[in-house]
């Protein structure tokens, strides 16, 4: 999961592809760009979120995520 979540673009890029073939495929949805959209914007709903904090020990991104109970921090 944390490998997901420092790649937010992997991760809206798959669920991106999956909802597309499922909303065509079992909704019927045949309108390609109604597709795209609602694909799109489920996406970028589950996707992590990157934010910079000030710490002591100096500026470090913090990682949230849905399916992550945790953050994750990363050094800058």
């Amino acid at each position: 999961m944390e490998y997901l979540a420092k790649r937010s673009f992997l991760v809206i890029f798959i669920i991106t592809f999956i909802l597309i073939f499922f909303l065509d495929i079992v909704v019927g949805i045949e309108n390609g760009m109604l597709r795209a959209a609602i694909a799109a914007a489920i996406a970028v709903f589950l996707s992590p979120r990157k934010k910079r904090i000030q710490t002591q020990t100096g500026e470090k991104t913090q990682i949230t995520w849905i399916f992550l109970k945790n953050p994750i921090f990363l050094e800058v």
